[in-house]
């Protein structure tokens, strides 16, 4: 997945069945979507606020729906109390991910 300014690609990596890739998060945003890749990280914007874990919970529902997994399928594994977040999907290639992604 490219943003169109041509900032980077993101980097996704499969290991032991599942996918990883980073992400950074911009809470308080009018409404929540991926706005793009930055550098090698997909840059999703959430409406909810970065307070008591919202964001982080509005982060998974996101991805949860965006590529069709169940919510227990997303872990966030580093940056809980960070913008930017290393996320673990179970139960899905990095393949499927981009192909999601990029719809």
């Amino acid at each position: 997945m490219t943003e169109d300014r041509g900032r980077g690609e993101l980097k996704i990596q499969q290991a032991n069945n599942a996918t990883v890739f980073t992400v950074k998060v911009v809470p308080r945003s009018s409404k929540t979507a991926i706005a793009g890749v930055l550098g090698e990280m997909l840059k999703i914007k959430l409406s909810a606020a970065p307070e008591k874990g919202k964001a982080n919970e509005a982060l998974i529902v996101f991805l949860a729906e965006t590529l069709g997994v169940k919510k227990n399928a997303i872990t966030i594994t580093a940056g809980q109390t960070s913008p930017v977040k290393t996320i673990r999907i179970t139960g899905i290639s990095a393949e499927m991910v981009l192909q999601k992604l990029n719809q």
